[in-house]
């Protein structure tokens, strides 16, 4: 598999990365979250921009984004909106979410950006939609990375459904596939992980799968099992159900890494 070196963080090798989201509403609260989560053992942060009051005036996303770089120094940073549809708190038409992406892609204050795959389509089985590919382009000619991401807050679709939407994702030119689903049973767990074993046999690149909520915990500190590169979770406030607490998993993370090494 081809590792992504990030700013240092090797994704897709040794153990399994944290990162940690900031989903605070004003410029002041992101900021002193990120200096909280510099004294935390984080090996990435997500700025969860959809929280933010000035998501859409480009001059201060961008502004706040440069300030973010600065109290984070070398710390890789994921940007995300994440729309209501996939469970975030904005419903941008995708004029103003293509826009957002590619200013803080071309600011080069972000070193990720993820983009959800299936603009407007519901179907698992499908391919990626021609508005999200033609972004992704758009973000790797900035020279950014692109997290490819897919969620339903609902259900976990099937173990070939989730399968086919990471391969779906590859195809459209995403540098790490995502899917993040909710389970209703401990056999939806299982598929999760599953899928993810699946998909990893036969990956070039890191990827990511979750399974939300407390019943899909496990799936957060299996990554060493599925094959995830990297795994949330919190500092404080979380940003999806069943996050835990960074400096806890990273223990847990570490502990697996080394029991299977041998060590």
């Amino acid at each position: 598999m081809k590792t992504l070196n990030v700013r240092g963080v090797e994704l897709g090798a040794g153990v399994p990365k944290t990162i940690v989201p900031i989903v605070a509403k004003t410029k002041a609260d992101i900021l002193a979250k990120a200096k909280e989560i510099t004294q935390l053992p984080a090996d990435l942060v997500e700025w969860r921009a959809d929280f933010y009051e000035d998501l859409f005036h480009t001059p201060k996303l961008l502004e706040t984004l440069k300030e973010l770089r600065g109290v984070l120094g070398n710390t890789p940073i994921l940007f995300t909106i994440r729309t209501k549809p996939e469970g975030g708190e904005v419903k941008p038409t995708f004029s103003d979410y293509q826009a957002a992406n590619k200013a803080v892609a071309q600011s080069g204050d972000a070193d990720l950006v993820d983009v959800e795959m299936f603009w407007g389509i519901t179907d698992w089985n499908a391919p990626a939609s021609n508005y999200s590919a033609k972004l992704v382009e758009e973000i790797h000619k900035a020279g950014c990375l692109v997290v490819g991401s897919r969620h339903n807050f609902s259900a976990t679709p099937s173990k070939g459904e989730i399968v086919t939407t990471l391969k779906n994702q590859k195809a459209a030119g995403a540098d790490m596939p995502k899917a993040a689903v909710m389970p209703k049973s401990k056999e939806d767990v299982l598929a999760v992980i599953a899928a993810s074993v699946e998909f990893g046999n036969d990956a070039d690149r890191p990827f990511l799968t979750i399974s939300m909520g407390p019943l899909g915990m496990m799936s957060r500190v299996a990554c060493e099992l599925s094959g995830s590169c990297m795994t949330f979770g919190a500092a404080g406030q979380v940003s999806a159900p069943g996050q835990i607490q960074v400096g806890e998993l990273k223990d847990m993370l570490t502990k697996i890494h080394n029991a299977q090494a041998g060590a």
